[in-house]
């Protein structure tokens, strides 16, 4: 059985703790924050719906409680507020990160990582740095909440399962991300060829309006925040995905955010990309072939990534 260690009991975290007793994904969930009180007050509350579900130990601890867990993930950090980018938290959460670092790391140096806290991007390239832990160990969220976003808004507009929908995207967890729709497949057909295939082709209206789905897959979590003040129930379901795909043996493609060492001629910066994740945390970066448009902008979100972390503090 597992045991996942979360770090950070705000919003996010509490979903993620949450979500993980409610799918059976842990069978030790401890939950830790600066403010204990507020650990203790979610744990409790999460527990005590125990008997609903798999069960599962769920309780708040210190650094020290880690120790053993399968996988850490760290959720802690100033949030995003309305008219905030990710990058304007960089610093900040740096900050926080480089405190946080050394203290876990030391209970749990088998532990995989996953970074949630924004820019995860910078952050997961920051926890790499200071941590000195190998690579494969740590893994940021990425974009496959991103993803989550798109898939489903493809299968609004096709009239299809999800599941179906094949198309990721790639590059920063931010303004600069973008959908390579050379790869974006429909239930086995290409996004642009699906519709004259299917038996709902009359009900289905594609004009392949690229921008403007991808607009709305940024976008999507500034309003959010903005009408409600965060985002935490998708992306603790991503994140959950993602510990339950890193508990597997089987390799399973996501875009996570991961250290880039040549691959597509990308260096020294974490960002998203498919790559094969498992119980020994990310295998490595799955190069599917781009277009020379799509490689130009995988290049300009790398290179945006690097920009910012120049002017850290790291």
């Amino acid at each position: 059985m597992s045991k996942i260690s979360v770090i950070g009991a705000g919003s996010v975290g509490a979903a993620v703790a949450n979500d993980l007793m409610v799918l059976g994904i842990a069978s030790e969930i401890i939950l830790i924050d600066i403010n204990k009180k507020k650990a203790m007050g979610e744990a409790l509350d999460i527990y005590q719906a125990a008997p609903f579900c798999t069960p599962a130990i769920v309780r708040s601890g210190d650094y020290e409680d880690a120790a053993g867990s399968d996988i850490v993930v760290i959720t802690s950090g100033m949030p995003r507020k309305p008219g905030m980018s990710r990058l304007d938290l960089a610093q900040t959460n740096v900050n926080i990160i480089k405190q946080i670092a050394p203290e876990i790391v030391k209970y749990a140096p088998n532990a995989i990582y996953i970074i949630v806290s924004n820019p995860v991007d910078i952050l997961t390239y920051v926890f790499c740095k200071v941590t000195g832990l190998p690579e494969r160990q740590i893994i940021g969220s990425g974009t496959i909440l991103d993803t989550s976003r798109l898939q489903s808004e493809l299968a609004k507009r096709f009239r299809i399962s999800p599941k179906n929908v094949h198309a990721h995207v790639y590059g920063e967890h931010g303004d600069t991300s973008f959908v390579p729709w050379s790869l974006v497949h429909i239930a086995n057909n290409h996004v642009d060829d699906y519709q004259q295939h299917s038996p709902d082709r009359d009900l289905i209206h594609w004009g392949r309006d690229y921008q403007q789905i991808e607009e709305f897959v940024r976008k999507s979590g500034a309003v959010i925040i903005e009408n409600k003040g965060a985002t935490f129930y998708a992306v603790a379901m991503s994140v959950c995905h993602l510990c339950k795909c890193v508990l597997n043996t089987a390799g399973t493609a996501l875009t996570v955010s991961t250290m880039f060492h040549g691959q597509y001629g990308i260096e020294d910066v974490c960002v998203s990309a498919l790559t094969l994740v498992d119980n020994t945390g990310a295998r490595g970066v799955i190069t599917n072939p781009l277009t020379e448009e799509e490689l130009a902008k995988l290049h300009a979100s790398a290179n945006k990534l690097k920009s910012v972390i120049a002017q850290l503090d790291i």
